[in-house]
């Protein structure tokens, strides 16, 4: 078996991140009101301090719009027909946006109470 190179570790690990914390993200923004791809991007990239880009948001999206937590819709956005689909989010998905926040805080707790009973990053 390989090893696994620190930077390799280190990407993993805030790959899993993501793809753990991208739907309910990405319904937080669609709580609020209805975005495109390229929107949604940019505004969970501005909102992070550019800390959290997500470069696959479409099979989220996908994913999202399968379990029925998510609707897509066309808008004509210039007058030679042009189309952008937009994403919005649907009933079911803010009960689910509503079970996964009170899911993260609850394990964010648990995670701080972990480590604030360890040891300190100056420790490590």
């Amino acid at each position: 078996m390989g090893r696994i190179s620190n930077k390799d570790a280190r990407s993993a690990f805030e790959d899993s991140f993501k793809r753990a914390t991208s739907p309910m993200m990405t319904l937080l923004l669609l709580n609020e009101k209805p975005m495109y791809v390229y929107n949604l991007s940019q505004e969970l990239e501005k909102r992070s301090n550019s800390t959290y880009k997500m470069n696959f948001l479409y099979p989220v999206l996908y994913r999202l719009q399968e379990q029925g937590f998510v609707e897509e819709y066309s808008q004509e956005i210039t007058e030679s027909h042009r189309t952008r689909n937009y994403y919005t989010i649907t009933e079911k998905g803010k009960e689910y946006l509503r079970f996964m926040l009170e899911k993260y805080h609850e394990l964010l707790n648990a995670v701080d109470t972990v480590i604030e009973n360890g040891l300190t990053i100056e420790e490590v």
